[in-house]
């Protein structure tokens, strides 16, 4: 019995989840995602379905009907203050450092809000191998190329150029010194793995010492040179930002109120639909706001035409009930999901996280759609089937889907998982021990509910919750948990693919590597097996190839392995939000990355001229 169960979950997943009955090498489909613990980063980062939530109560005339016209001034609200508007500096990690940088800094890439796939900005085309700006040279090293719009400029009239970019890089490594070198985080130095081969008026080329896609990760904003070169990195431009490359220029900043932009004369974007010149607007302010219950009502009054508020549901539920207020909710890139330790140090002695089926039955066990309706009431369809969603929508193929909330599948399950490690589950019952942080309210109502829903299947549960500095420190470093729960965050791109897959690397185990969770390290209960030889075959594959397609692709081998072994199981992504009246402001369209409700601003009109 123990075989067959076995073998007609495995199957049906892989047709369930793939939809073609291929084998567990070769899904039909794959992804992308960037990831930062947790607890470590401040960096947000894409989406699982489209708009899972748009509420609009607008006026019967569609804005997309009115012709743009240009004017006006816009009033964002936001909790955050930017420490600081240099983001290369220590402050300037900050999210909202991002959210107003979109409006007056620029760089290589954007991102886009629906395919959540890098977009090409001050540069022609993102470098790939099929538009010839990657080529991997006979000596194996890489060279890519940027070719820069012929008419991006800085605000001051200046071409942005490919000295501009070089320069960036230096900039970069500099304000590494800015740093305290003892804080928990510091980023490293701006490190090309090679060096520039040549620099042009519009184009930079940069030859790698090996291939892959660590050119991705460079040029988010780009410096001026013919500025800032001479200046004080770590001070200079921290309250006042140097020459835009973006739609708005700094005009103020009063500490404690707002910041203030007013229109760049001679910003390079045009309207793809008009011709006309962007922005529309002439002026931005970001108004800061920390309460918000204040936000909500300042955009009730009319105060403020713009909000991205914290995704409480009881903030959603009043925006909602705004009548005229177009209120967009999205899954964001922050990805919640359950997960067994594999290694020596799980606090369970009586543990069976070894066998397949024991998590298997764990993944049936779990009513994730309940668990999701309680945490989100209602402002997401239902749980994520697959953690690429959480960069590019269209990679994953949905491998977790087969796990349905089924107590008889279960039950069968752990009949099997008992079976097979020759354990009498009658005189010595399955037990989870479940570990997940105290100090957010929905992750205690998680431990809660699945206690009760654990238990129909046969399987006791004893909750041991902790604080989250216990949680984010001991514990996860020393493995010291059985089912676990905590979140990762996701970016786009070649580097998000990897950096995802990355966290499972068997040979990878903390303290340098990510894979808490020690499935198929070398001390873990599970290693050496088929499941665990493969995917250490497809990511070393993944990690020398420089094609985005052939990445996306294996990424998907390798989360449709890890949902057939139930190494981990996906709950949610994260709701992010933004509101905008809807009489007033055309052009809005929320991005649930890190590019932010700003993304596209320079797009942004008052429809009420």
């Amino acid at each position: 019995m123990r075989r067959t169960v076995a073998a007609l979950v495995a199957g049906f997943l892989l047709v369930a989840a793939c939809g073609d009955g291929t084998d567990s090498t070769a899904p039909t489909e794959p992804a992308v995602s960037t990831t930062a613990p947790e607890a470590s980063r401040s960096t947000t980062t894409a989406a699982v379905e489209e708009a899972t939530t748009s509420t609009t109560q607008a006026p019967t005339t569609s804005v997309a009907d009115m012709p743009p016209r240009p004017g006006g001034k816009v009033v964002i609200a936001d909790e955050q203050e930017p420490p600081v508007l240099n983001p290369y500096v220590p402050g300037g990690d900050n999210l909202i450092v991002s959210i107003i940088g979109q409006a007056h800094m620029a760089g290589a890439y954007d991102i886009d809000a629906q395919t959540r796939e890098l977009i090409p900005e001050l540069v022609v085309e993102v470098p790939t191998v099929s538009n010839g700006g990657v080529v991997v040279n006979d000596d194996g090293t890489m060279t890519v190329r940027w070719e820069i719009r012929d008419e991006a400029a800085w605000s001051d009239g200046t071409p942005v150029s490919g000295d501009d970019f070089a320069f960036t890089t230096d900039f970069q490594a500099a304000t590494h010194e800015c740093w305290d070198q003892d804080a928990d985080w510091v980023p490293e130095p701006f490190d090309l793995g090679g060096t520039i081969e040549s620099v042009e008026e519009k184009t930079i080329s940069i030859r790698f010492d090996q291939p892959g896609f660590q050119h991705e990760d460079m040029f988010e904003w780009v410096v001026p040179r013919h500025v800032v070169e001479g200046s004080d990195y770590c001070e200079d431009w921290n309250e006042t930002p140097w020459p835009a490359a973006g739609p708005f220029i700094f005009s103020e900043w009063e500490r404690g109120n707002h910041i203030t932009l007013v229109r760049n004369p001679n910003y390079w974007k045009s309207d793809p639909e008009t011709g006309a010149q962007l922005p529309f607007l002439d002026e931005v302010e970001f108004r800061f706001i920390w309460d918000p219950e204040e936000i909500v009502s300042a955009f009730k009054s009319r105060e403020v035409d713009v909000v991205q508020p914290p995704p409480f549901f009881e903030t959603a539920t009043a925006l909602q009930a705004i009548e005229g207020a177009d209120v967009q909710i999205l899954q964001g890139p922050v990805w919640e999901h359950f997960n067994f330790q594999f290694g020596p140090n799980n606090r369970n002695d009586d543990s069976m996280n070894a066998s397949r089926s024991f998590r298997q039955a764990v993944a049936h066990a779990l009513d994730r759609q309940v668990l999701v309706d309680e945490a989100y009431s209602g402002m997401l369809p239902g749980p994520i089937d697959g953690i690429l969603h959480t960069v590019i929508p269209d990679a994953s193929c949905d491998p977790w889907a087969v796990y349905d909330y089924n107590p008889e599948r279960a039950a069968a399950l752990l009949e099997a998982a008992c079976e097979e490690m020759d354990r009498d589950c009658v005189a010595n019952p399955p037990k989870l021990i479940f570990s997940t942080t105290t100090n957010g309210d929905i992750r205690w109502r998680w431990a809660n509910l699945l206690e009760d829903m654990v238990a129909e299947s046969g399987i006791e549960v004893e909750l041991q919750t902790e604080d989250s500095q216990l949680f984010f420190g001991d514990t996860l470093e020393n493995g010291d948990w059985d089912l676990g729960l905590w979140a990762w965050v996701g970016s786009p791109g070649g580097t998000g693919a990897l950096s995802t897959m990355g966290l499972f690397d068997p040979d990878a185990p903390p303290p340098d590597g990510d894979n808490y969770y020690r499935w198929g390290t070398a001390d873990s209960v599970v290693r050496d097996d088929d499941a665990v030889a493969n995917f250490r075959e497809v990511l070393a594959e993944m990690r020398t190839t420089y094609d985005y397609d052939e990445v996306k692709r294996l990424a998907g081998v390798l989360e449709l392995i890890l949902a057939e072994e139930a190494v981990i199981v996906p709950l949610a992504s994260r709701v992010t939000m933004g509101a905008v009246w809807a009489d007033e402001i055309g052009g809005f369209e929320m991005n649930p990355t890190q590019a932010s409700h700003t993304w596209n601003i320079e797009l942004w009109r008052r429809v009420d001229l």
